[in-house]
């Protein structure tokens, strides 16, 4: 590090700055009916995954880069005698921005692309691989406006003629508009995904274009405080060899008040499209939020929008949030009612089931011990119902519980500026 700061400090007479920052991140976990309801004749689990994270972050007059490694893994998947790591370490970040003026920036490079309240794109900080884009990002911010033009474009490798791309999006391009107010935020999205499929008949690759439209909006007062979301899906999903049309919708708000200091609560709802499961029509009416940081909504065992619960009969979300909020500590319990938004139905039977899925309680912790160090845990329960069991398989009579404790110890290493 004192190498790099001294060819730093000969690199020229420009204002600079040099930061190293460090994470390292473990957390235990204890499974049992975590995303599913738990299976007769099959045991809980319990692990400890960790992300370390080095990140480097570069400042010179207009130009700024962020370079971030990290390696993920599970204890004990690597022999304690092995002579390499399977896991690697992989680039989590790397982009470099150029600012034209005061109001004009443009990023390149892999990137995080967070906005609102991370419904529709997020961070997804929970993960401990997190979620980055390799895409350009031109900024047009000017007091309290601000719009970003993204786009991406990806492929496996340098190929030399055409080839398939089904793991990701094959390109994307969005745009978000903010603006704020004295009490009130309100942005708009338009986001372009186009996901490549290969036409048998044709006999050639093509690309299904889905579309993401809407806005959100964010306020607070003295007591009052809240946000809501509106967004629709249209165009195309790509299936195998073949592309169907899209027609879907997302409604949600949430309403907190502030009691006397440290107590808040909120009541919110969420509605999410679905399709009922004896429909034959083709038409993809489920609701995706792309990519969301889907664990922070819906419960925080992950029943919906985590990996699953795709082109399914959707979801209602009932809940509420009590809060305490004091000096080093945050303490919250939150109740969520689930229901489906579309018909679910015993297909042993063919009787239509009630929509009413489960209700989950979370209650999560966090001390900050100081600035960079934090510990945070929780537990929840899913109480199923028969309708969760028909959709998710297990048995919803069984306990269904999930318990987590995590450390995150975030310090500065090294700092330069000049």
């Amino acid at each position: 590090m004192v190498a790099v700061a001294f060819a730093i400090s000969t690199a020229g007479s420009f204002a600079q700055e040099l930061e190293v920052n460090l994470q390292i991140r473990p957390r235990f976990e204890y499974r049992n009916g975590f995303k599913e309801l738990m299976k007769d004749d099959f045991y809980p689990t319990s692990f400890v995954s960790q992300r370390s994270r080095m990140i480097f972050f570069y400042k010179q007059e207009k130009f700024k880069a962020n370079l971030s490694l990290q390696n993920v893994r599970v204890w004990g998947d690597v022999a304690t005698t092995s002579p390499s790591d399977k896991n690697g370490v992989a680039l989590f970040e790397s982009w470099i921005s150029y600012d034209f003026n005061t109001n004009w920036t443009a990023k390149f490079g892999r990137q995080v692309l967070s906005y609102d309240n991370q419904r529709i794109m997020g961070g997804i900080d929970w993960l401990q691989q997190g979620q980055s884009h390799d895409a350009v990002l031109v900024t047009n911010k000017k007091n309290n406006y601000q719009m970003d033009f993204g786009a991406a474009l990806n492929n496996n490798n340098e190929a030399l003629y055409e080839s398939a791309y089904v793991t990701n999006y094959k390109n994307m391009q969005f745009i978000w508009f903010n603006q704020k107010f004295s009490k009130l935020s309100l942005s708009f999205l338009a986001l372009n995904n186009g996901y490549q499929y290969e036409n048998l008949t044709e006999n050639k690759f093509q690309v299904a274009y889905l579309q993401t439209l809407g806005t959100y909006g964010k306020w607070d007062t003295s007591k009052f405080y809240g946000d809501f979301g509106l967004y629709a899906q249209t165009g195309e999903a790509a299936v195998t060899n073949d592309k169907v049309d899209v027609g879907a919708y997302y409604a949600g708000f949430n309403l907190g008040y502030k009691f006397t200091a440290p107590f808040k609560a909120e009541l919110g709802f969420e509605y999410l499209s679905g399709k009922d499961q004896n429909e034959t029509d083709t038409k993809v009416k489920s609701f995706t939020p792309i990519f969301g940081t889907n664990h922070g909504f819906n419960g925080f065992m992950d029943y919906f929008y985590v990996g699953n619960h795709k082109n399914s009969v959707g979801l209602q979300d009932v809940y509420t949030k009590f809060i305490y909020d004091k000096n080093k500590w945050q303490v919250t319990l939150s109740p969520h009612l689930f229901y489906s938004s579309a018909s679910v139905y015993n297909m042993t039977t063919l009787e239509e089931q009630d929509n009413y899925l489960g209700t989950e309680i979370d209650i999560t912790g966090t001390y900050k011990l100081d600035k960079n160090f934090i510990i945070s845990g929780g537990v929840s329960k899913m109480f199923g119902s028969n309708t969760m069991e028909i959709l998710k398989g297990g048995n919803n009579n069984n306990c269904n519980n999930w318990a987590w404790v995590m450390v995150s110890f975030n310090p500065q290493l090294f700092t330069y500026k000049k």
